[in-house]
């Protein structure tokens, strides 16, 4: 049973029928989902949940659908690790990692938001759907346009690496890399949206494809027992995960799931694109777009859709924005390896050394509950680890080879 009343404007409250469009025609603000919360009442306890999917959609009546989904039926309820190790690093007693590196079925984040994009795109009747991405989106709009027999057209920054472009045209997709950065791409797929009967999981089916985020909040406040964090460090990109992730608890102590949420949420960015680190930091409101010089693709974004949103997010929790160098990241890909196990792609190594760097600031208590948010997997991006490893020893398979460098090796 949908739970769906309609959609409204951000900004001047306007409202809009079920439909593919993200932005409202009096005032250009953008348009969100907008829920009947009886009804979800009588469809949310904790122990429904609990008895439902091992899946994102234990929380089906927290999204946007009118059926139920008919793609990624198996993405979300990825774990929450608690992370010990890193914890000593760091100084942390209460350190967790949310681990979607791991997700179903392109490992990362992107595959629980396109699992509502494309099962809505399914609904509305689209026959092509597509995205402007910087490798993940696309890999996961691929992946479950096949599953749902639709044809997929990908628009993607033409020097994006070489895995995530293959991550994307294995599943069959037409991909069409455009001269210049994520930011030309997105606004060139907005033109693309406007002509063409396409569904666009970034663009006309946004509202719907942004709810999927929240399912990130709603697993954390689950698996921590059901109760809010203290903290949450998330990196962004175009920022509606850091967004939804607070609305997901703030829906939790609505329904009342989870106690009164205190949650302070954290905007983690690279040096070279870092439009909402810099705003929080200089106490702007408004983002100032740049132009990403980082090698971190995955989240370079110089102008994100809702940065505006995601400073007022940061604010209003009290939290704080940072960002690290290239070099820094790529020190909290290995840091996080090293320390738990866990490989994470770019993005997850700006967050980690965010987190780092928060920690030393004394942002956290240090018996604080912190959840650090990896949002995809590091073999998407090898490239960028692998200058910093020395070549393998090579030995014959003799004994006395050991013997000869068993002093280098522990």
């Amino acid at each position: 049973m949908s739970t769906v009343q309609c959609m409204q404007c951000r900004e001047c409250g306007e409202q809009y029928e079920k439909q593919p469009n993200h932005v409202c025609e009096y005032c250009f603000g953008p348009l969100e989902v907008v829920y009947d919360w009886d009804k979800i009442k009588q469809q949310i306890t904790r122990e429904k949940v609990e008895r439902g999917p091992d899946s994102m959609w234990r929380y089906e009546a927290l999204l946007p659908l009118d059926s139920p989904p008919t793609v990624g039926v198996n993405s979300g309820l990825t774990p929450l690790v608690r992370a010990h190790n890193l914890g000593k690093k760091l100084g942390l007693n209460n350190l967790w990692v949310k681990n979607d590196s791991v997700n179903s079925p392109t490992l990362s984040f992107k595959d629980r938001v396109v699992s509502v994009a494309i099962s809505k795109a399914k609904e509305f009747g689209f026959e092509v759907v597509g995205c402007a991405s910087t490798g993940n989106l696309a890999n996961s709009v691929a992946a479950q346009a096949a599953q749902a027999g639709l044809r997929a057209v990908i628009f993607i920054p033409a020097d994006l690496n070489p895995a995530k472009v293959m991550g994307t045209q294995i599943y069959g997709a037409k991909v069409v890399g455009v001269t210049g950065t994520y930011d030309d791409v997105n606004r060139l797929c907005s033109e693309i949206a406007a002509k063409y009967p396409w569904g666009f999981a970034n663009v006309n089916l946004r509202p719907f494809y942004g709810e999927g985020s929240k399912t990130y909040g709603y697993e954390i406040a689950e698996q921590l027992g059901w109760r809010a964090p203290d903290h949450v460090v998330v990196p962004v990109g175009g920022a509606s995960l850091i967004t939804k992730i607070h609305k997901a608890l703030k829906e939790f102590e609505k329904l009342g799931l989870i106690s009164e949420v205190h949650t302070k949420m954290y905007a983690a960015q690279t040096t070279g694109c870092a439009p909402v680190s810099t705003a929080v930091k200089n106490g702007w409101e408004m983002i100032r777009p740049v132009k990403p010089n980082t090698i971190d693709k995955s989240i370079a974004i110089g102008n994100p859709a809702d940065g505006y949103y995601a400073i007022q997010t940061v604010n209003k929790s009290g939290g704080y924005a940072e960002d690290v160098t290239d070099e820094e990241l790529v020190a909290g890909i290995k840091l996080l390896a090293e320390t738990e196990g866990i490989f994470t792609e770019t993005a997850g190594g700006v967050t980690v050394g965010v987190t780092k760097k928060l920690a030393e600031q004394g942002r956290f208590g240090k018996d604080d509950c912190v959840v650090i948010s990896v949002t995809g997997q590091g073999l998407k991006t090898t490239e960028v680890v692998a200058p910093t490893f020395d070549e393998p020893v090579v030995i014959s398979p003799t004994l006395s080879d050991v013997d000869r460098i068993a002093g280098t090796l522990g």
